[in-house]
């Protein structure tokens, strides 16, 4: 083995021999087990989430495979239809053209060209995060067989009556023309105003004022509402007031949905354009006025002046001609709801047009049932009450986007505007005996991204045809996803499996936080905080790191602010710390927690990690060679490792089965580092080393540090896949195994042999007692190599019988140059002293410091740390400095004086045991 950890060296040339053996395949004939990768956009990299997820979704693959499951993990990605649609749109506005110039079939031509390029690059991306897909298997939502079986799920809900063509209010994109879900809206209190108009009655009797935050709506008024229990208005239900500018008549009708307390209690009813208002048209049969086209600029239904104009500078004409004509009451300043585009960032306008729609009822109810009969299962539980939430006030789901990138909808109309739903147009006229002289045109639209979506859980698997794969791993065991994506994924999946196959498409959804930077924010390329998993993997300059933060941004004004934080955050660039390294720390954050704040200095850490094991594996090379032959005696310290290791083995079993990775890393970790490393490879020193030990106890050690180190990497191989192997490769032979590769081994299992409590006890006794003596060596500034005399004051008969048993290890690990125990009513030399349960470990220091000398050196230091006190509490005491020094200044001062308190508690400690050896 190479000296150092050297990540690059080994990553990508154990991926592509993975990959060229086929080790990611389903094999074997155990129980499947099967996890649907989230298919990423093919929108550009992987980011941070996916990286995370993948990680989660790869350990436990790799976990299963280990147990002898037969394993898939299916790969691939989505269209992801209004993103890849605008994505090349701003890729042809740089060229000079539009979609409408290159025409419906060469721009389809360039979204798959542009797709091709992006596709490979997110598979080579995944490939670098040690991803364990079934690459054989890979699957894009547009494929032409899953194309296939998204119409196959149209026509079959639109013939059993559970799609349907309608007109009826959705959420309109101006930008992108097109209607989006109520998911794909994101509305955020924004500042604003009620504007209070007169709207004069028909019978020239005074006025109604009503309230609104649209001003440009009123041109579609159709009525005036009021409470049917408000006694104000009671007088005015049935009759009409004149719609100011437009001179149109329209009546005063009383509706519960008003509220009375709200402005005047009058409220504008625009059934076109708002969806409360559409509810209440329908229930009094009012026209529906549409007054915007799709660019949300005003259409012929308004007077000439208006005709053609942008929505807002309508807004501003129409006050200005309400104040000129005196019908604007008052204007106030107010906090309104803005809906706006999860794509566009630009204000949706409801708007009244023909989509297509699934009837959601039918659907939704047996698949709250499964959740609620435990078929699914939510991970932590908590989230199955959001799916509730959602799924008991589900409203039809609008499945037509008006784009050209995605699942054309399979309808095709005549030159009367029938509508016929088909496979494809001959059937179409096969079903319906249309003949060719009847002209029949495609839908333009497509379907909403979520669609296909729904359908990857047995589309990739090959439905709607039966065969094996779908046979084996339909129903997956568990789906891994954000929360985020609950409704828009989670719950669609759900009723498309319950409603196509007859079952439920998973068992288990694990719901995992989403990644945050280190402050807590969300990371987006706008607030210039986003992290490229790659870039961890291998590391990047600062000038390519600033480079690829502020290139190809749409927000190019906020790209000088994020150069700036990007130099003072990272102004070293960051460093290669290798895909493993990555993957821990990734597992170390995945609890139950909303919100996962990503900080380097936790991959710093486990870039150390990976590093201790390296070397903890040079050790043992160096110390091993063949296989362990003749008779062999375990000590006590190689029974108690061996112990501690099937403890060890229990709990990742248990956080495997629980879905807690962080309690796994945790547990690894501890063992490997803690007791493996500093303790385990220090003890087998002596025995080792030291002339004398019999062979049969150096044949334990030297079999018990390959069985180990063996064990330990088969537990960390699914969070850790790339050191564990190349390790493996090294430390088989020596472990007299025979196998290509670490992943097809198996999972280590518990053993109830393996359990050696007096050993456990024993090894604990060592351990306390050599933590006892670097206590006082911390304590008294000894050498950590100087050999020091122990004397042992109320020692027990054990006490004794362990000091004289493990002599070597306390002579050798502890450096104990040797052990006396004081007897009964004998008076000690003056001492430094720990306690080891009720026994005392005492280091006479005569003859070992100079006790006058050492005072003198821990007064030193303490006057320095009582001025540096007095200069901290001094600058907290100036108020100038408190109010006006920044934050984070007046925080480290605060932390600062903290420290030389503690600091100052410590040194006087340190005093105190020195006096008393005077």
């Amino acid at each position: 083995m190479d000296k150092s950890y050297q990540p690059e060296n080994i990553e990508q040339r154990i991926y592509e021999r993975w990959e060229q053996k086929g080790y990611f395949a389903p094999q074997g004939d155990g129980a499947p087990y099967c996890i649907m990768i989230p298919p990423p956009n093919v929108t550009g990299t992987l980011h941070m989430g996916h990286a995370f997820q993948d990680t989660i979704m790869d350990a436990l693959t790799r976990y299963h495979r280990m147990k002898g499951h037969r394993t898939l993990w299916q790969p691939g990605m989505d269209h992801a239809g209004i993103a890849t649609q605008m994505v090349v749109e701003r890729l042809l506005s740089k060229e000079g053209l539009s979609r409408h110039e290159l025409g419906r079939d060469k721009f389809v031509e360039r979204v798959w060209a542009w797709k091709e390029k992006s596709g490979g690059q997110i598979a080579n991306q995944t490939r670098r995060l040690g991803a364990s897909v079934d690459w054989s298997r890979d699957r894009f939502t547009m494929d032409d067989d899953l194309s296939a079986a998204v119409r196959k799920a149209f026509v079959q809900l639109h013939d059993e009556g559970l799609i349907y063509r309608g007109k009826r209010l959705v959420n309109w994109d101006p930008v992108l023309h097109t209607a989006l879900s109520d998911l794909e809206v994101l509305s955020n209190d924004e500042d604003g105003h009620l504007w209070h108009f007169r709207y004069p009655l028909a019978s020239g009797e005074g006025h109604l004022i009503v309230v609104t935050t649209r001003p440009e709506t009123m041109l579609g008024d159709t009525a005036v509402a009021v409470h049917p229990q408000d006694d104000r208005y009671a007088h005015l239900v049935g009759q009409e007031i004149v719609l100011p500018i437009v001179g149109r008549r329209i009546p005063i009708i009383s509706d519960n949905y008003v509220d009375p307390a709200f402005g005047t209690g009058c409220v504008k009813i625009t059934p076109a354009h708002d969806f409360n208002d559409y509810e209440i048209g329908q229930r009094h049969n009012l026209p529906m006025v549409n007054i915007f086209d799709d660019n949300a600029a005003l259409n012929d239904a308004v007077p000439d002046s208006y005709r053609g104009m942008d929505r807002f500078d309508a807004r501003k004409k129409i006050v200005a001609e309400f104040q000129k004509l005196d019908l604007l009451e008052k204007i106030e300043d107010y906090v309104v709801k803005i809906p706006r585009g999860d794509r566009s960032n630009c204000i949706v306008e409801p708007y009244l047009t023909d989509q297509w729609y699934v009837k959601i009822e039918p659907l939704a109810k047996p698949a709250i049932e499964a959740v609620e009969s435990g078929r699914i299962r939510f991970v932590p539980e908590n989230w199955s009450k959001t799916y509730f939430d959602w799924m008991y006030n589900i409203q039809d789901w609008c499945i037509s986007r008006q784009l050209w990138w995605g699942h054309r909808i399979p309808a095709w109309y005549d030159d009367e505007d029938n509508v016929y739903v088909g496979y494809s147009e001959a059937d179409v006229r096969d079903k319906n005996k249309l003949g060719k002289d009847i002209a029949l045109r495609q839908d333009d639209d497509v379907l909403d991204t979520w669609f296909s979506s729904a359908l990857w859980p047995f589309s990739t698997l090959g439905w709607p045809e039966k065969n094996d794969a779908l046979e084996q791993f339909y129903p997956g065991n568990v789906l891994v996803t954000g929360f985020d994506i609950i409704f828009f994924w989670v719950a669609r999946m759900i009723m498309f499996g319950i409603k196509f196959t007859g079952d439920v498409p998973f068992r288990e959804v694990y719901i995992h936080g989403l990644i945050r930077d280190q402050e807590g924010q969300k990371m987006s390329k706008s607030k210039g905080n986003v992290l490229d998993p790659i870039d961890l993997i291998d590391g990047v300059d600062l000038d390519t790191l600033v480079l690829k933060r502020t290139q190809g941004m749409m927000q190019e004004h906020l790209a000088p602010r994020i150069e700036k934080v990007t130099r003072e955050q990272f102004p070293d660039g960051i460093g290669r710390y290798g895909a493993d390294a990555m993957r821990f720390t990734f597992a170390a954050l995945a609890t139950t927690g909303r919100d996962i704040r990503f900080e380097l200095g936790r991959i710093e850490g486990y870039k150390n990690f990976c590093n201790k094991l390296w070397n903890a594996a040079r050790y043992v090379l160096m110390n091993t060679s063949a296989p362990t032959t003749g008779d062999v005696e375990f000590s006590a310290a190689d029974r108690w490792i061996r112990s501690r290791l099937n403890h060890t083995t229990g709990a990742m079993h248990e956080h495997f089965a629980t879905y807690r990775l962080d309690l796994a890393a945790q547990a690894i970790y501890e063992f490997t580092w803690h007791e493996f490393c500093d303790w385990y490879l220090e003890l087998s020193k002596p025995v080792l080393q030291t002339d004398g030990v019999e062979d049969a106890l150096q044949r334990g050690t030297r079999q018990t540090l390959v069985d180990v180190l063996e064990s330990i990497l088969r537990l960390l191989h699914p969070l850790m896949p790339f050191i564990t192997e190349e390790i493996w490769q090294q430390i088989a032979p020596r472990a007299n195994i025979d196998g290509e590769t670490i992943m097809l081994r198996p999972y280590p299992e518990t053993s109830s042999d393996a359990e050696d409590e007096d050993a456990v006890a024993d090894i604990e006794w060592v351990k306390q007692f050599i933590l006892g003596i670097r206590q006082i060596r911390g304590e008294m500034n000894l050498s950590p190599g100087k050999p020091l005399p122990v004397v042992l004051q109320g020692a027990s008969d054990r006490d004794q019988q362990r000091s004289a048993a493990y002599a070597l290890l306390l002579q050798r690990v502890g450096r104990v140059e040797s052990i006396t125990v004081l007897a009964d009513g004998e008076e000690p030399q003056a001492s430094a002293t720990a306690l080891h349960g009720d026994m005392r470990l005492l280091v006479a220091m005569k003859g070992i410091i100079d006790v006058a000398a050492e005072h003198a050196r821990l007064l030193k230091q303490q006057d320095k740390a009582r001025a540096d006190l007095a200069r901290s509490t001094g600058k907290l005491g100036n108020k100038n400095f408190v109010n006006n020094a920044p934050v984070d200044v007046v925080t480290q001062e605060r932390t600062r004086a903290v420290e030389f308190e503690k600091t100052i508690a410590q040194l006087t400690e340190q005093l105190e045991k020195l006096d008393q050896l005077d």
